[in-house]
């Protein structure tokens, strides 16, 4: 399992290899274990150090927490995530927009959501088959489901808007 990673402005490639407890970080082979302490806290060896991970908050794919005390944040993206950008595809919808657009060219499988239903962000509302998978495409924003411009069944190009969401209030 493969991961492209910014931490702190500085990006990494982080490799989880096969056997588990070893990791490629930027080209080179550490041991690692990673372990849940309590609830809220963890512990991470990596080699021969041993760190204490916990506040630790996500939202999408960024992560904000501390390593030994110290804040950091960080960006991650999975192998279906970097295939994506490669592909000149967005990833992220941009939060606040209000309007879902396909991420890629595909056949909408399902809407999830029916107009005038109320959505929270990051709600999942439409599945979109793309390069034989199925995409569970997520409402970039808070509010009501305005209009719905796709359908199940219909081939949608990169980019095309799928549904519209207006703010509440």
């Amino acid at each position: 399992m493969t991961f492209e990673t910014t931490i702190n402005k500085k990006n990494r490639t982080v490799e989880i290899l096969d056997s588990g407890n070893k990791a490629l970080i930027d080209g080179e082979v550490a041991p690692f274990s990673f372990e849940r302490l309590d609830a809220t806290r963890y512990i991470l060896r990596l080699g021969y150090t041993t760190h204490i991970i916990s506040n630790i908050t996500k939202n999408d794919n960024q992560l904000e927490y501390t390593i030994d005390g110290k804040w950091h944040t960080a960006s991650v993206k999975d192998e279906q995530m970097m295939l994506l950008d490669r592909m000149g595809f967005k990833v992220e919808s941009s939060a606040g927009e209000g309007i879902l657009k396909a991420p890629m060219p595909g056949k909408i499988v399902a809407i999830l959501v029916e107009e005038g239903a109320e959505v929270a962000e990051g709600q999942p509302v439409v599945i979109l088959e793309a390069m034989k998978m199925e995409n569970e495409l997520k409402s970039p924003s808070a509010g009501r489901i305005k209009s719905i411009s796709a359908a199940a069944g219909q081939s949608v190009e990169k980019n095309g808007v799928l549904l519209e969401i207006e703010p509440l209030g």
